[in-house]
């Protein structure tokens, strides 16, 4: 097992790598400092736990969508109503989160 040193909005880690699984690693890292450095750089979130947890919930929900894209039939109708609003969400969480900068 491999480690390798990358760096996510502006922090080092140290991150521990199966031989082989390089490249998908350092793909999954700058996955993660783009989306991180977007909702910074959008201004409205401050506080680096939130950044991630956003990210995270950014990056899991286009994951879970791709599944549906390659094997689901493109719908004939509109997409039903009860599909998940990616910005309705994130405004919830920070509704929620308030000024609060910790998370736990």
């Amino acid at each position: 097992m491999k480690q390798l040193e990358v760096t996510i909005l502006g922090q080092s880690y140290i991150l521990a790598c199966p031989d082989g699984g390089e490249s998908s690693l350092l793909a999954a890292v700058a996955a993660v400092d783009t989306e991180m450095s977007a909702i910074r750089d959008a201004g409205k979130v401050k506080a680096r736990e939130r950044i991630a947890v956003l990210a995270a919930l950014n990056l899991a929900y286009r994951l879970a969508e791709q599944p549906l894209a390659r094997t689901a039939p493109a719908p004939a109708a509109p997409a039903p109503s009860s599909n998940v609003d990616l910005d309705a969400l994130v405004r919830r969480i920070d509704d929620a989160l308030q000024d609060d900068g910790l998370l736990l």
